[in-house]
């Protein structure tokens, strides 16, 4: 079974998109027997601060119009979290299962935070996360320190960061710039497709 390792923030919108359309990919191509193995890399401890609900807000009304319309339909900044450490936390204690688990409990957080406008970060939502996924705990952010220390020590760029076997690959599915202070962002067809390439292959 095929394992690709991406390091990325529940709460980062970018990530979100790469990770929904690598796994409507594999749908695609029927390839379950490739998993996502999601790690923690926060990005309220890469930046020494909390990440503002606002900001990403803007983000989204910027990139949904250019690559994503059918993505963010339920986000809310007022149920914004105020960090992701707890969400990563349960990823990690589902990963301890097993990849189809902590692959699940991942997605299931960034949907509920980005289409479903909830504070992926509230005891009680994350408890009913646990629950529904068999998992006797929410976790503790040891294990969340720890990935990020792997991350660290691996060279990871940003949010998502892939690798596929030796291959290292920073936010492969879009490109993205400022221009004049105006987020522009589009799908990086050929990267993508490469990393499809890689993954699938």
């Amino acid at each position: 079974m095929a394992t690709v390792v991406v390091y990325a923030d529940i709460v980062c919108p970018f990530a979100y998109i790469g990770l929904t359309r690598l796994l409507q990919r594999r749908a695609e191509l029927g390839r379950h027997d490739v998993h996502l193995r999601i790690r923690s890399w926060p990005l309220e401890l890469v930046n020494g601060k909390p990440v503002e609900a606002a900001f990403i807000g803007e983000e989204i009304d910027e990139i949904r119009p250019q690559v994503a319309d059918d993505l963010f339909t339920g986000f809310d900044v007022q149920s914004f979290p105020a960090s992701s450490l707890p969400g990563l936390a349960l990823t990690a204690l589902a990963y301890a299962v097993d990849d189809s688990t902590g692959e699940a409990v991942a997605m299931e957080l960034r949907r509920l935070l980005f289409e479903d406008g909830v504070d992926v970060a509230d005891a009680a939502v994350l408890a009913a996360v646990a629950e529904r996924h068999g998992l006797g705990g929410v976790g503790d952010t040891d294990a969340v320190l720890a990935e990020y220390a792997e991350g660290r020590a691996s060279n990871v760029v940003g949010s998502p960061h892939f690798f596929v076997g030796d291959t290292s690959i920073f936010c492969p599915t879009l490109d993205i710039k400022r221009v004049d202070g105006v987020l522009q962002v589009k799908v990086d067809e050929d990267a993508f497709e490469a990393l499809v390439a890689t993954i699938f292959s």
